[in-house]
C-alpha cells in the first residue's frame, strides 16, 4: 500500500471552478467544529491577555502556538482514518521506548523526570504523545475482535494501557499518568465493556486506596489531598492557591470586574493565572456570565466531537473519536474543579485558554483525528 492510500486525494472534478466544493471541504476540515475551535482560541487569547498582565510578549507566544497547533491539525486531517489504524502498534512501541529512555536519560526539575532532550530535536516530554497514542492503539486492538470483548481481550487491553501508565507515573508524573489511563480504558468502556467488570474495578480501586496512601503515594501528593480536604490548614502554603483562587471567583459575582479589573491575578495574589488557575481569572473579570459562556462553548465542542463519532463509518473510528472526545471532557473537568477546590491540584490545563504550547498541539492533533474521522471516504465498510 502506497503513501497515497493514506492521504486524502482532492474531490472529483476538484479543478473545475463549477464543481469544486468548498475550500473547507476540500482542506478535510469539519466547518462547525472548526468555527468553535476559533471562537474558543479567541477567548483564550483574551483572558491570557489580562491573565500575564497585559504581556504583549506572551500573548504573541501564545498565538505562534496556536498557529503550530492548528497547522498541526490541518496536517492531520489530511490523513485517513487508516493511516492511525496502521500506525497505531508502531507508535505505542516508540512511546513505550522513548518512556524508558526518560527514566535513564530524562530532565526535569523539582523531583521529576519528565522531558527528554534528544540531539538536533526541541526538548520534549513523551507522556503527552500517549494521550493520543493509548487510545489509537487500544482501539486498534479491539476494533480486530468479537465486541463486546472477552476477558482475554479485556486483559490484553488492560496491559496494553498498564505499561505506559506505570512507567509516567514512575517520573513521577501521576496527573498525566491518569490522564493516559483513562484515554485507554474509556476505549474499553466504549467496547462494550460489561458492568460486572465496572463494578470489580470499582471493588479493587477503593480496596487499594489505603496501600496505595501508605505506600505508592508520594508525600506531595499526599498533601495536595489533604489540602483539598482543609485548605485552610496551610493557608500560607499548600492552601495559599485554592484560597486565592476561590476567593477570585467569589469576588466575580455574576457579571465580573471587567476586563483587565481583576485583583487577585493583577496584585500577585493568585500564583500560575496565566496557566492552571487561568479560569479563576476569567470568572473575577467576567463573573458566572462569563464562566457560563465558556462552558457554553466547551459543550457545543463536545456534542460537535459526539456527533462526529456516531457518523464515524468504522467501529476503530467511533472508538479512537470516542476516547478523544471525553479526554477533552475531562481535561476541561479536571482543570475547573482543582480550581474551585472540588478536586486535587494536578497540573492540568484549561483545554485552548491556559498558556503553553505541548498540552496544546497534543489537543488539536487530537481534534484533527476527529476531523479526519468526519471527512472520511463513505466508501470505508463498518
Amino acid at each position: 500500500m502506497s503513501h497515497g492510500d493514506f492521504v486524502r486525494q482532492l474531490p472529483t472534478g476538484a479543478g473545475n471552478l463549477r464543481t469544486s466544493p468548498p475550500l473547507l471541504q476540500r482542506l478535510h476540515i469539519d466547518l462547525p467544529l472548526f468555527v468553535l475551535l476559533l471562537a474558543l482560541t479567541a477567548t483564550g487569547l483574551l483572558v491570557l491577555f489580562s491573565a500575564s498582565d497585559r504581556n504583549w510578549s506572551a500573548l504573541a507566544r501564545q498565538g505562534t502556538y496556536f498557529a503550530l497547533a492548528y497547522a498541526a491539525m490541518l496536517v492531520v486531517s489530511q490523513l485517513d482514518v487508516r493511516f492511525f489504524r496502521g500506525v497505531a502498534p508502531y507508535a505505542y512501541a516508540g512511546g513505550v521506548l522513548l518512556l524508558i529512555a526518560v527514566l535513564f536519560f530524562g530532565t526535569g526539575a523539582k523531583g521529576a523526570q519528565r522531558w527528554l532532550a534528544i540531539p538536533g530535536l526541541p526538548r520534549f516530554q513523551p507522556a503527552e504523545i500517549l494521550k493520543l497514542v493509548m487510545p489509537m492503539t487500544v482501539a486498534w486492538y479491539l476494533a480486530r475482535r468479537v465486541l463486546p470483548p472477552v476477558p482475554g481481550d479485556v486483559l490484553a487491553a488492560l496491559a496494553i494501557v498498564g505499561v505506559p501508565t506505570l512507567l509516567i507515573a514512575r517520573q513521577p508524573d501521576l496527573g498525566t499518568a491518569l490522564l493516559v489511563a483513562a484515554s485507554g480504558l474509556l476505549v474499553l468502556f466504549f467496547a462494550g465493556l460489561r458492568w460486572w467488570y465496572i463494578l470489580t474495578a470499582m471493588l479493587l480501586v477503593v480496596a487499594g486506596s489505603f496501600p496505595a496512601w501508605n505506600f505508592l503515594l508520594h508525600d506531595y501528593q499526599k498533601q495536595r489531598i489533604l489540602t483539598l480536604l482543609d485548605p485552610e490548614s496551610d493557608k500560607l502554603g499548600a492552601g495559599w492557591n485554592i484560597i486565592q483562587s476561590k476567593t477570585a471567583i467569589g469576588s466575580g459575582g455574576w457579571e465580573g470586574k471587567g476586563w483587565l479589573a481583576g485583583t487577585q491575578s493583577h496584585l500577585d495574589f493568585l500564583p500560575e493565572s496565566h496557566t492552571d488557575f487561568i479560569i479563576a481569572v476569567l470568572a473575577e473579570e467576567f463573573g458566572l456570565v462569563g464562566v457560563a459562556l465558556l462552558l457554553g462553548l466547551y459543550l457545543l465542542i463536545i456534542a460537535r466531537c459526539i456527533v462526529i463519532c456516531l457518523n464515524a463509518q468504522d467501529t476503530f473510528a467511533r472508538l479512537l473519536g470516542g476516547s478523544i472526545t471525553v479526554t477533552f471532557f475531562i481535561y476541561v473537568f479536571v482543570n475547573m474543579g482543582m480550581v474551585s477546590g472540588l478536586l486535587p491540584v494536578v497540573g492540568v490545563p484549561l483545554p485552548l485558554v491556559s498558556q503553553g504550547g505541548t498540552a496544546l498541539t497534543t489537543l488539536m492533533v487530537g481534534f484533527g483525528i476527529l476531523m479526519s474521522i468526519s471527512t472520511e471516504d463513505k466508501k470505508i465498510t463498518r
